[in-house]
């Protein structure tokens, strides 16, 4: 259970998929870790139960990162909220581990909300307004040997993922996949998506793609 103030998104299976994943295969104690996009908070509070040294979370919702931190508290863990987009509130600050869970429902156009919840999921014309700015931008604040980790939908392109990060010198692969049924978002979008030959006629599952990329030590 997550305070949920309104406005914010709450975590659903790609969240929970994504936290899957760090606690097996990424997590260990004493990391520096950062959420970007964090809503509620859920992967950031997931990391300081599991023994990080520190928890930075990141999102343009000051409601989103009062409810993260108290989301940390009510568990008795500490988190530092910072404001911004993307990484730059702590462009000056190097990561162990990088957790993002950011827009990426395909939108009318990319004219991307500045308000509201929709906030929480649009990503544009094809899904990646966002996402391609955090494979762009996350790397340059993980640490060498440091460990990132992104969920989006297969529909967004996970190749596309794949090529960004490795064009950044990343080792970048799937660390995991799950099929799920359309949540609302998804549903309310799915005739638009089929339009534009995203998904097939009356498709209404999607696969959640966990990647993994790993920079390079030097």
């Amino acid at each position: 259970m997550l305070l949920r103030p309104p406005g914010v998104y709450p975590p659903q299976d790609d969240t929970w998929l994504l936290a899957e994943v760090y606690r097996r295969e990424v997590r260990a104690p004493g990391q520096h870790v950062l959420d970007i996009c964090t809503g509620t908070g859920a992967l950031g509070v997931v990391a300081a139960i599991e023994g990080a040294a520190s928890v930075t979370v990141v999102d343009v919702s000051r409601r989103a990162l009062t409810a993260a931190w108290v989301n940390a508290r009510l568990r008795g863990h500490k988190l530092t909220p910072r404001r911004g987009d993307l990484v730059e509130p702590v462009s000056d600050q190097r990561f162990d581990v990088i957790l993002s869970n950011p827009p990426y429902v395909p939108a009318q156009d990319d004219r991307l909300p500045t308000r509201g919840q929709a906030r929480a999921w649009d990503g544009g014309v094809d899904g990646r307004a966002v996402l391609d700015r955090v494979c762009a931008e996350a790397p340059k604040v993980l640490a060498p040997g440091g460990t990132m980790l992104v969920v989006h939908s297969a529909v967004c392109g996970v190749e596309t993922t794949l090529k960004l990060l490795s064009a950044d010198g990343l080792s970048a692969s799937v660390a995991d996949r799950a099929t799920v049924q359309f949540g609302p978002v998804m549903r309310a979008r799915a005739a638009l998506m089929e339009s534009r030959g995203l998904i097939p006629q009356g498709e209404r599952t999607e696969e959640l793609v966990v990647i993994r990329a790993v920079k390079p030590l030097v």
